[in-house]
């Protein structure tokens, strides 16, 4: 697989990363099975996916024990992502940004991860509590200290930047600007797909003005622009997309056209071409510095992710793929 060169620390990884949460965490709790994931990262590290985005919360822990039973073997042919500043209760999320919880929640993922440095620790959420110059100064006191290579941060999430009044990513800029004067941000993690462009806007141009990497989360919508859900077959109580305004048997039904839109440049590309790997080649093609990282459980949908790497968009489908009506459902 191509390899792609992000940040300042000039971190190498496959063009196609692995988002390792569906495997423990937010979606189908039912179709979750270890033996299955392991497979699955391990077929990922095979076919050069070797980005492999984790976080202490997703499980809580488990996602992190899960990878750390595939690291105590390949350890060299994997690049390790994981995400510090979010504690998991009963029935909500808080942040957590007291710098000497963010030292001790890098031993434990440590433990979990069974190796001895983490390649990229992210801030999940900034705490409001907390200036997050103290948060990021301890994170780089766990670069100093060698057990992580380079750090980064999550953008905020869709409700609470379109809620502000302001764009998208207003409140991550002012936050990286800040973090920035403290110790060098190498990659930036937020939502970008082919449903979901807003990081284009000004995100995405904020880093590639500054050597900074960017990760793309939810390249797929969540698994709606892969064509493979059915509008009204609703998910499993404890799936994240159950809550989602998109996922209404409503609104899925009436974005299907974007998922028409990209199944027609796949037949053009070959019978083997599917949305998906149309969907992934438009975020690759979004810039040198563009990682995306696909959620993925499942053999078989690891190697279809790994296999966008190769898939060429022309100028005539980009310039469909923007023509296509924009999502509707958003969080407004």
């Amino acid at each position: 697989m191509e390899r792609r060169t992000i940040g300042a620390a000039a971190l190498a990884v496959g063009a196609v990363g692995l988002g390792c949460m569906p495997m423990s965490w937010a979606y189908s709790g039912s179709r979750q099975r270890g033996d299955e994931s392991l497979r699955a990262v391990h077929r990922a590290l095979d076919l050069g996916s070797t980005l492999l985005d984790t976080a202490d919360m997703y499980g809580p822990f488990t996602n992190e024990l899960l990878l750390g039973r595939v690291l105590k073997e390949r350890r060299p042919d994997a690049f390790v992502s994981t995400k510090v500043g979010l504690l998991v209760g009963e029935q909500h999320i808080v942040a957590n940004g007291r710098p000497g919880y963010v030292k001790r929640a890098c031993d434990a993922s440590l433990r979990r991860l069974q190796t001895d440095v983490i390649d990229l620790y992210q801030l999940h959420r900034a705490d409001p509590e907390v200036p997050v110059e103290e948060t990021w100064g301890a994170m780089a006191d766990l670069v100093r200290a060698g057990k992580v290579r380079a750090l980064g941060m999550c953008a905020v999430g869709a409700r609470g930047g379109r809620r502000s009044g302001g764009r998208l990513h207003d409140t991550t800029l002012r936050q990286l600007r800040r973090m920035q004067q403290v110790f060098p941000v190498s990659v930036v993690q937020a939502e970008l797909s082919v449903w979901s462009p807003e990081a284009l806007e000004s995100l995405l141009p904020w880093c590639e003005a500054r050597g900074i990497g960017f990760l793309a989360a939810m390249p797929l919508g969540n698994g709606f622009l892969t064509g493979t859900l059915t509008p009204g077959e609703g998910f499993e109580p404890d799936d994240v997309r159950a809550r989602h305004p998109r996922f209404t048997a409503e609104m899925m039904a009436a974005n299907q056209p974007i998922v028409v839109g990209l199944r027609r440049i796949a037949r053009r590309h070959g019978e083997d071409v599917t949305p998906a790997q149309v969907a992934l080649a438009w975020v690759l093609a979004q810039g040198r510095h563009v990682v995306p990282v696909p959620g993925a459980k499942r053999e078989r949908w690891v190697t279809q992710n790994a296999g966008a790497a190769r898939l060429r968009l022309t100028a005539e489908d980009l310039a469909e793929i923007g023509a296509l009506p924009g999502a509707r459902g958003s969080w407004d």
